[in-house]
């Protein structure tokens, strides 16, 4: 498939995926019957690596919720391409979002002009967008990359996921929205469980353990639930899911008291 045609495809008519059950996690009471939860993801391939849209609606389904989820996600590319795209403007402008879910490229929230320069600005005019269909923009802190990112001065994991959290935690204060922990929670992970391998070896992208954990604390954010003890596991072992399942817990428990 050639590059054109590969963007194309993660446009897709947006690639609306439907998900519902009754499966629920041990002690949660049934959810009350209501209209699907329409999800947009706007970002790159830390979105569509291991299809994330499609793992949080098997994971909402399995807590009794029906969620539709689409995505705008081009490899590489960053908020301010998104906000510059015709595209991507139809997609949000398209259907009744209640969340559009906003993912920066990796480095971009790490380097402070960057951040002041390029991502803030496409975060405010996306945000906009949203707010004028009646949805909810919902910013994504992504992860550290393995190894840090030295050539802006981040030695190692530790040190690049403390500025990306600093810099998404201002970012959604700064623009009054909402934020999804996701780099936080891996962090949180790896201190509780060292052995999860949460990168693949390239040490930027996502393993299946990675994504899951971000599905996890999309569920946690959006549904405002504990995602602990659902059946979905993504074909994990059931100890790593429960592990993913009670970090995403905590961490966004810990987010939303701030």
């Amino acid at each position: 498939m050639n590059g054109r045609a590969t963007r194309r495809s993660l446009f897709a008519g947006l690639l609306v995926a439907v998900a519902c059950g009754a499966a629920r996690a041990s002690g949660e009471p049934a959810p009350r019957a209501m209209p699907p939860l329409r999800v947009l993801f706007v970002g790159n391939s830390y979105t569509f690596v291991n299809d994330l849209p499609g793992m949080f609606a098997r994971l909402a389904a399995a807590g009794g919720f029906e969620v539709q989820t689409a995505m705008a996600a081009p490899g590489g590319w960053t908020l301010a391409q998104h906000a510059a795209s015709a595209e991507t403007l139809q997609a949000i402008r398209g259907t009744r979002w209640h969340y559009v879910v906003l993912q920066e490229q990796s480095v971009v929230p790490a380097i402070e002009r960057e951040r002041a320069e390029h991502m803030v600005p496409a975060v405010r005019t996306l945000a906009r967008e949203i707010a004028d269909t009646g949805g909810a923009p919902l910013l994504y802190m992504t992860w550290g990359r393995r190894d840090g990112l030295p050539s802006a001065g981040y030695g190692d994991f530790a040190a690049m996921q403390s500025a990306l959290s600093e810099a998404f935690v201002a970012t959604a204060r700064e623009l009054g929205i909402g934020l999804a922990p996701v780099g936080a929670a891996w962090r949180e992970a790896r201190a509780r469980d060292p052995r999860i391998d949460l990168w693949q070896s390239d040490g930027s992208h996502p393993t299946v353990q990675g994504t899951y954990l971000a599905a996890c604390v999309f569920y946690a954010t959006m549904l405002k639930r504990s995602p602990v003890g659902l059946a979905y596991v993504a074909g994990l072992p059931a100890e790593q899911a429960r592990v993913l399942q009670s970090v995403a817990t905590d961490v966004t428990s810990r987010q939303r008291s701030r």
